[in-house]
């Protein structure tokens, strides 16, 4: 087997490395462009479990590393004057030159023929003589470049300028700082990573670099390896206060952009991506090297695993794309969360600190709670003293409600709790009229345990349903079925009951949808549509008349009528729909409001209907019950709402009546492309509340109770729409109190099924372990410093 590597950083070694190590015969050569010893980069942070493997795959290169490290287990937030400090975590670093030298070293030991100073021949000719060729030639590969049709890169060049140093201060955590000055915010990333150094990373909004004047010393044309010094004197004289006295130390650093790469393909023939030519995860959130080394493990392993390249290769891409896309998805969210760091610079220092921890999304209140339940128990007081509320758990006196049953005022409403059932669409009623299943549906919800509860896509007039299974609330038999649900519910618990009203616009008078999801127009037998322009939702649709201000007027009568139906009928809350392409979202949206009125055009004319009927159903909605406009604060698709749409519709929404704003995203056109993960709505809910200080309720693959917690105390939602784990289980939100020891008034369980309100005993759990050690090992502690031995100060020295 001939293997060629293009590019001798830490991947490309270390996949010769382990390629030799495991086979012998093989005759690998690595070309790196750069001598033997030129320095380049400062630090490399690993996980425990990246540096398990490559315990296992080469103990010679681990027990080489090992000796390098720079251990600690804390994170420091520096922000507004405090330090916040988070223990439990676990790193460790090195300098990323002397991990080359421990990996070049490994490889002239084995005898991979590494040829330093030296360009690669083009690849092409590379393929056709080797029979693989690695390419880990970096963020800027030309490789990917050569085969862009095959690799189908996507570079995803961010907002913020950064600019990678070193100081001569050995900082003692990983340490984030955040500090707010007169022309924004800046803040630095810093870890140590031998006894005289620590890694430390300025990054700065846009805009606030240009106000703190870095532009000007950055716009010129800097020589390969020079850095900008000017720069680099003002980052020491802003930051002078973290410095204590010591330096910044550049190498070849200057303000730059982040790129993410991601490729749709990361294989060409005999040729494949690692590392940074094939993917990059923002720095905030682990190291490109630990990426690139994991690759290298993956890949030897699966040319061991499988009989010729091309398997090899396919199973390689299969087994890390999956692990690299969710390492990406948590680095994007932690990437936005430092774009947008300003969003969060009035939150009080505790909250900010836990916003900060838990900006991915992997990191949560539960396993903070693991690692130092000090630390998120000073955030869980701080928060639990703005709810005037405390309880006791079981084992726990005196302790913190969890803050998910911390209560909340929706307007003139007290919910008990922060969990809200959403607007679930069953398509169960007969002309309107919702029957049982609906009884049963929202009773059961009501008794679960959820601070409100709302029925689902009600319609103000007949052809305003999206189907002819979808309730309505615009005759007195509707009325009065209706009235029969909250009666029940009210009798039976305090929980609140809403309703959501809407009109369906182009949306409706489809069929109630198939098993896939998928619903088709009704044809004939279906009404005629009106919606904000003549745009029909999809080929097959029918194609809706443009609304005129006679039938606008009519709609609005529709909705007042409506609410005030739903008031005599017994709810507490009203949700107004203007989000998912129905009536209001199709005014809302620049895809779908094609006017040439004074109801389209700008984001003024195009809120102007959607704002009259809100106000018209603002006067006759008793102000003592909640009112909540649900809106799409983003259509997925280009042209379309975009956040800064979003908060000014929010804005105008609240200045109009709306106590809350319920912020969904999507299903605004069927040519969406929307990106779905865990609670990947949150941070539309996170980015109106902190922009606007408008209550917010996040939706949309929400289904744990350790992300309602983190949402709610990180200050990103008021309130937690968990839908479709109530379907799955109704009981949900009074088993996430079972299962956090909580039994207060904020999750009452119903008399007749208290004696199931303690978590039932699983397998074998009246099994008792025996002791099996003689002398047990004492924990490790919560809080580790890296404080270096003069030793170890000396060797990095050397």
């Amino acid at each position: 087997m001939r293997v060629a590597v293009i590019g001798g950083g830490p991947g490309g070694l270390y996949f010769a490395a382990l390629a030799q190590q495991l086979s012998p015969d093989w005759e690998i050569t690595v070309w790196e462009r750069n001598a033997r010893d030129d320095a380049f980069g400062f630090g490399v942070v690993f996980s425990d479990e990246t540096l398990d493997g490559i315990a296992q795959a080469d103990p010679a290169v681990f027990a080489a590393m090992s000796t390098q490290f720079a251990r600690w287990s804390d994170i420091d937030v520096r922000y507004d004057g405090e330090v916040h400090v988070s223990g439990g975590h676990g790193f460790a670093a090195l300098d990323r030159n002397r991990l080359r030298e421990i990996l070049q070293q490994r490889c002239e030991e084995l005898g991979v023929d590494v040829r330093y100073g030296t360009q690669a021949p083009p690849v092409a000719e590379l393929s056709a003589d080797y029979d693989l060729v690695v390419a880990a030639d970096g963020i800027r590969s030309t490789v990917r470049e050569t085969y862009a049709e095959s690799f189908r890169p996507e570079l995803d060049e961010r907002h913020c300028r950064y600019m990678w140093l070193s100081t001569d201060r050995v900082f003692e955590a990983f340490t984030f700082i955040v500090e707010k000055r007169d022309f924004g915010s800046v803040q630095v990333h810093a870890y140590p990573y031998d006894g005289e150094r620590s890694t430390f990373i300025v990054e700065m909004a846009e805009d606030d670099w240009r106000r703190a004047g870095f532009e000007a010393f950055a716009d010129r044309e800097f020589a390969r390896g020079e850095s900008d010094e000017a720069s680099v004197r003002l980052c020491e004289e802003i930051l002078a206060g973290h410095l204590d006295g010591h330096r910044l130390i550049p190498n070849a650093s200057k303000w730059i952009r982040f790129t993410t790469v991601r490729n749709a393909s990361w294989r060409h023939g005999n040729v494949v991506l690692l590392g940074d030519a094939a993917h990059t995860a923002h720095f905030s959130i682990g190291s490109g090297t630990k990426l690139a080394m994991e690759d290298a493990l993956a890949l030897v392993g699966c040319l061991h695993e499988h009989a010729d390249v091309p398997s090899a290769l396919a199973a390689y891409e299969s087994e890390r794309r999956p692990v690299v896309e969710s390492t990406q998805r948590a680095a994007q969210a932690s990437l936005e969360w430092f774009e947008n760091v300003g969003r969060y610079t009035d939150q009080e220092p505790r909250q900010f600190a836990f916003n900060l921890l838990t900006r991915s999304r992997r990191v949560t209140y539960d396993n903070l709670r693991v690692r130092d339940e000090e630390f998120t128990g000073a955030v869980d007081s701080w928060h639990a003293g703005l709810s005037a509320l405390t309880a006791t758990r079981p084992g726990g006196a005196g302790s913190t409600v969890p803050p998910m049953f911390r209560p909340f005022r929706l307007g003139g409403l007290h919910l008990r709790n922060r969990v809200v059932v959403p607007p679930t669409a069953l398509y169960t009623a007969r002309e309107g009229v919702p029957g049982d299943f609906e009884l049963v549906h929202l009773s059961t919800q009501a008794l679960g345990g959820a601070g409100l509860v709302f029925a689902g896509m009600t319609a103000v007039s007949a052809d305003g349903r999206a189907t002819p299974g979808c309730p309505g609330l615009y005759t007195d038999e509707q009325e009065a079925a209706w009235r029969r649900v909250t009666d029940f519910v009210h009798r039976q618990s305090d929980t609140c009951l809403g309703i959501q009203l809407t009109h369906a616009g182009r949306r409706a008078a489809t069929g109630v949808p198939r098993p896939d999801g998928r619903a088709a127009p009704l044809g004939r037998e279906g009404w005629p549509l009106v919606a904000a322009s003549p745009l029909p939702w999809s080929e097959s649709a029918a194609i809706p008349r443009e609304a005129t201000r006679e039938e606008m007027d009519g709609i609005a009568r529709c909705f007042t009528a409506a609410a005030a139906r739903a008031h005599r009928a017994g709810f507490d809350a009203l949700e107004l729909q203007y989000g998912h392409g129905h009536l209001m979202s199709g005014f809302l949206s620049p895809l779908t409001n094609t006017r040439t009125d004074g109801y389209g055009g700008s984001l003024a004319g195009r809120l102007r209907f959607p704002l009259e009927v809100l106000r018209a159903v603002r006067a006759v909605w008793p102000e003592g019950k909640a009112l909540v406009v649900r809106i799409s604060a983003a259509d997925w698709a280009e042209g379309g709402t975009s956040e800064a749409d979003a908060v000014e519709i929010a804005r105008a929404l609240a200045e109009a009546g709306a106590g809350a704003v319920d912020v969904s995203t999507g299903e605004v056109v069927a040519h969406e492309r929307p990106r779905y993960g865990r609670s990947y709505q949150t941070p539309y809910a996170d980015l109106i509340r902190n922009a606007t200080g408008v209550p917010t309720i996040a939706v949309g693959a929400i289904s744990t109770y350790d992300d309602v917690n983190s949402i709610i105390l990180a200050g990103r939602a008021d309130l937690c729409g968990v839908g479709r784990a109530h379907l799955h289980d109704p009981l949900w939100t009074l088993h996430a109190a079972a299962a956090q020891g909580y039994s207060g008034p904020a999750a009452p369980w119903p008399a007749s099924w208290r004696a199931g309100s303690a978590r039932p005993p699983g397998a074998r759990a009246d099994r008792i372990p025996p002791r099996l050690q003689l002398l047990r090992e004492a924990s490790p502690p919560v809080h580790q410093r890296w404080v270096p031995h003069p030793q170890a100060a000396a060797a990095a020295a050397r």
